[in-house]
């Protein structure tokens, strides 16, 4: 019995290899740029997080025939690239790392999901759109960042160690990095000195918070 390509494709699953070698595309392209730029999540994450995306999609499918919901395993893809995107933030004082890389994950992970239901043109769109954002846009805010002024003012505290967590709550709140902070308890007061980084607009307002509590607030370097 001579087997016609329609009953090979369907015994090979032909379509899935090509669903899941999309998926090494898109995903390898992605992670081509993270790689280049020196990311942690970069060429294979990008390119596992793709396929095992589409490839958990499409059994999802699969397996519909006989559990009837396949929207059940699709969900929980969102829910185990959170907990990948989580570990790929890191939290230091007076700054946050990693967002980026989150976000790619997340991204990579939702174009498996669209290669897996067969949404090829709209997975291949999508690829294309991240790779040009992280690309084109890095470049532009990389160019933001050296616009960045850097100022340093010293504050005297009523001699509360509250007041000091406070004045770094209102640097990075105001959306500011803090470069250096140094506290000094000097008899019935505290002294802090903070060096802030971030856009002009930002820093008058972190400043604006610190002048109401603290005694005596200078500025002793603004650049």
């Amino acid at each position: 019995m001579t087997l016609g390509w329609q009953e090979i494709v369907e015994l090979l699953r032909l379509d899935l290899l090509s669903y899941l070698l999309l998926a090494v595309l898109l995903g390898g392209g992605i992670g081509l740029q993270r790689e280049l730029r020196g990311k942690a999540a970069g060429l294979r994450t990008n390119i596992l997080i793709c396929v095992g995306a589409a490839l958990f999609t499409q059994m999802s499918q699969t397996m519909a025939v006989l559990v009837g919901d396949p929207t059940r395993i699709a969900a929980q893809i969102v829910t185990g690239v959170g907990f990948l995107g989580a570990g790929a933030i890191l939290h230091g004082k007076g700054y946050v790392s990693g967002l980026t890389s989150a976000a790619t994950i997340w991204l990579v992970a939702a174009i498996g999901m669209a290669v897996g239901t067969g949404a090829l043109y709209e997975a291949s769109g999508a690829a294309l759109l991240v790779i040009l954002v992280l690309g084109v846009l890095g470049k532009f805010e990389s160019y933001l960042r050296t616009r960045q002024e850097i100022s340093r003012v010293e504050l005297e505290l009523a001699p509360d160690p509250n007041l000091v967590v406070e004045v770094e709550e209102i640097v990075t709140g105001a959306g500011l990095g803090i470069e250096e902070m140094r506290s000094e308890k000097q008899r019935d007061k505290i002294v802090v000195s903070v060096t802030m980084k971030g856009p002009k607009r930002l820093q008058d307002k972190a400043k604006r918070g610190l002048i109401q509590i603290c005694n005596t607030f200078t500025i002793t370097e603004d650049e």
